[in-house]
């Protein structure tokens, strides 16, 4: 049995399991999901999807109009021929709802809530219901902020582990959630989760990663470099975590266990505000050396607030380098 990650344009992922022996489309249509296809027969190309990670046999049994040679070499895939040789993410051409799914709701409890400095909140949240959720590494939620109507966005700054799961959280003064969390939470109050969702997520490794933090976007990066930590790695990776202030510096001591963890695995912390106390002072940009972006054969992987992403864009252009793969994701900060 492998887990087949759907990805939909809408943003939202749902995972199946696939038997060896069953198409990915009738592994859908099993567990409630239709993908779009006509023929069933590899004739029409209606259920053509794009297949991001994982291994798979196609067959021999779909024409050449359905799928082309070339599309096949280039990761397409038809869902009615295909069958899963290990776990598989699929990217479907239509939205969740055409596919008559949703996002999946999740009811769970905190479990902890720590200051890790005066902008940093580390939030544990777990429940039974959360043993089912399945995520792809750098994916967010949204949590429904207790005592109100209201839900925000954040990565996961973890994997799940019986039935818990890990977030950072910017404290932002007058945010809903921020107030919540530093005035009311306490261990046990019930929250809600709807998703997974988004695009940012770790996909194959196939070379060399550079990836690149800003504050609290550092969480989607943990919960990758777990997932490394458990599979390996042969490629390189190095980590920038860029920050405005001292006291934003969180998760070093988790970093250095990680970089002990994963053999191949470096990174190095920077401090925008030229007073700093820290040894390395500047922006992100300043510190990424040409054997990062190894003459552009590199997978670039960039969280942050737009400033950053804009400034980091601007700077790769200016190298005259162009990664293999450049996934990025914004945030910015919501008030009450």
């Amino acid at each position: 049995m492998h887990k087949i990650a759907l990805n939909f344009e809408d943003g939202v992922t749902r995972f199946i399991d696939a038997t060896a022996d069953e198409t990915v489309a009738d592994a859908a249509y099993r567990q409630g999901i239709n993908i779009p296809l006509d023929c069933r027969d590899g004739a029409c190309g209606t259920c053509k999807c794009f297949a991001e990670a994982g291994r798979y046999d196609l067959g021999q049994e779909y024409i050449e109009d359905a799928l082309s040679e070339e599309e096949a070499a280039q990761g397409f895939v038809l869902t009615c021929q295909m069958r899963a040789e290990s776990d598989c993410v699929v990217r479907i051409p239509a939205s969740s709802q055409v596919c008559k799914t949703e996002q999946s709701s999740y009811q769970a409890s905190i479990s902890e809530v720590r200051q890790l400095s005066d902008s940093t909140i580390a939030l544990s949240i777990k429940g039974e219901a959360l043993s089912r959720l399945a995520f792809l590494p750098g994916q967010y939620v949204n949590l429904g902020v207790p005592g109100s109507e209201q839900t925000r966005a954040y990565s996961f700054s973890s994997l799940q582990k019986d039935g818990e799961v890990s977030f950072l959280i910017r404290n932002v003064p007058g945010g809903l959630m921020s107030s919540f969390l530093t005035g009311l939470a306490k261990a046990g109050d019930s929250m809600t989760l709807a998703g997974p969702l988004g695009s940012f997520y770790l996909r194959e490794i196939r070379r060399p990663l550079l990836l690149l933090a800003g504050g609290t976007g550092l969480a989607p990066f943990t919960a990758m470099l777990e997932k490394i930590a458990e599979e390996g790695s042969e490629h390189p990776l190095h980590l920038i975590y860029g920050v405005t202030n001292d006291f934003d510096l969180v998760e070093l001591d988790r970093l250095q266990a990680l970089a002990a963890s994963i053999p191949n695995f470096t990174f190095s912390a920077c401090v925008a505000n030229p007073e700093s106390q820290h040894p390395l002072k500047g922006y992100v940009t300043q510190h990424i050396e040409p054997q990062h972006l190894n003459e552009g054969d590199v997978d670039v992987y960039l969280c942050g607030p737009p400033p950053m992403v804009e400034a980091v864009s601007q700077y790769i252009r200016e190298q005259g380098i162009t990664p293999a793969n450049f996934y990025y994701e914004k945030f910015a900060a919501a008030a009450a």
